[in-house]
């Protein structure tokens, strides 16, 4: 028996069962097989991070055994949580071969916005977030018609962005230059709020059973369709093997503090994108533009509109990463969104897997590269080495990123050629 599955490029991967749906050898071997024409078409996935990832967590480990304890990994979670979902932004903008500068000034401003409106003007804590996401929000629509309209180039427009945001946000500061949040429900939501254990290992088992239930719904429809469809037995494989790695990790996280709050708001955001871009409509027209905006254009695509709503979802998400960052501190400053901000969030980006040169990324890059950066960040405090050094090691992996992904376009060129 033959069953397939689709892989991220489209094309499908065979995989051959015996009579009793077990894994024949012929199967394993054309699987291989199929792996290896892909990376050698230039498919590489996630893979190259993966193998960083592990190659810094090792060296760290050797150089350090406390990095990988788990009240060292619970604060990198933590870590992750706001630049992470800023990141999560710039990943949109890159999928439409676009870039957004001002992702760091955004972020600063929304801190300022929220402390100004809730501590000086006394507003409800709910209105002021809705105010400084609102700012995001406006702030990636004026870049978007500003593209559409005159067609002025994103790097110019958010480099513009980026000086006066960082100018409004001194302003809106005032005097003061620096202001703290008291107590409230954003404070201890970024600094102390923890799952209980019982609680964090259910909501694993939910994550893992609505990826085993959305999985087996596409199988369905692609049968019912008469298409090649994903076997159940690779899905329940699939869905084990997570289950399994989500289960030891929350346990290991546990031996801690737990699994923060906040970064499980992160890793829910990380999936509804996620679920966006392949599971809807503008999902897929996101795609359609990164790749060719004219061959978007004359299938029928609403391309100015795609390019208006990712801009606008990149800032509204830098605005949440600045909210986020400013409960975590307990205060909303001048420094706040400036520094390696910009580049910890669009390295982060490029690092996990997406693409410059557009419609090719997940929203797991955010993710992923998040983790990476901050890992190296981690890694290199416990070891007593100041920042200069992490600038460094950082600007050497995310160029070797963008030289992955500059070899592995060409690659898919070429095979594409042949």
């Amino acid at each position: 028996m033959s069953l397939g599955r689709p892989d991220p490029t489209g094309a499908v991967a065979t995989v051959d069962f015996d009579d009793n749906g077990v894994l024949g050898r012929t199967g394993i071997r054309r699987w291989l097989r199929t792996l290896l024409t892909r990376v050698r078409g230039g498919d590489l996935g996630s893979l190259p991070v993966v193998i960083g990832l592990a190659l810094i967590w090792t060296v760290f480990q050797i150089l350090n055994p406390v990095f990988l304890s788990s009240r060292n990994l619970v604060d990198l979670t933590m870590q992750c949580a706001a630049i992470g979902t800023i990141a999560l932004g710039v990943v949109l903008v890159l999928l439409v071969g676009e870039i957004d500068l001002s992702v760091g000034s955004v972020s600063g401003l929304a801190g300022a916005v929220l402390a100004v409106s809730f501590v000086q003007l006394q507003w409800p804590l709910e209105l002021a977030l809705v105010a400084a996401v609102g700012i995001g929000c406006l702030a990636g629509v004026l870049y978007g018609f500003l593209y559409t309209r005159f067609g002025v180039p994103s790097f110019v427009i958010t480099l513009a962005g980026l000086l006066g945001f960082l100018g409004l946000q001194l302003w809106v500061l005032g005097s003061a230059g620096s202001i703290n949040l008291p107590d409230s429900w954003i404070v201890e939501f970024a600094q102390h709020l923890f799952l209980p254990a019982w609680a964090s290992y259910l909501v694993v088992v939910i994550a893992v059973g609505g990826y085993a239930w959305s999985r087996i719904r596409l199988a369905q429809r692609r049968s019912a369709a008469d298409l090649i469809s994903q076997s159940y037995l690779d899905i329940g494989v699939r869905a084990g093997t997570l289950l399994v790695f989500l289960l030891v990790a929350t346990w290991y996280l546990n031996l801690s503090r737990g699994v923060g709050v906040m970064f499980l708001f992160f890793l829910m955001l990380v999936v509804l994108a996620n679920f966006l871009l392949t599971r809807t409509r503008w999902g897929r027209s996101v795609y359609a533009v990164g790749g060719s905006d004219e061959a978007a254009r004359r299938a029928g695509i609403h391309v100015d509109r795609v390019y208006i709503s990712v801009f606008a979802l990149c800032s509204s998400l830098a605005a949440v990463g600045g909210i986020l960052a400013a409960a975590r501190l307990g205060a909303a400053n001048q420094s706040s969104g400036v520094g390696d901000t910009n580049l910890n969030a669009i390295a982060a980006a490029v690092i996990g897997g997406a693409s410059l040169f557009g419609g090719r990324g997940t929203a797991f890059a955010a993710l992923l590269g998040i983790v990476v950066i901050q890992s190296i960040s981690s890694g290199l405090t416990l070891l007593n080495l100041d920042s200069s050094v992490r600038f460094m090691i950082t600007g050497i992996v995310l160029v070797l990123a963008v030289i992955v992904d500059s070899l592995s376009r060409r690659t898919r060129t070429a095979a594409g050629r042949a």
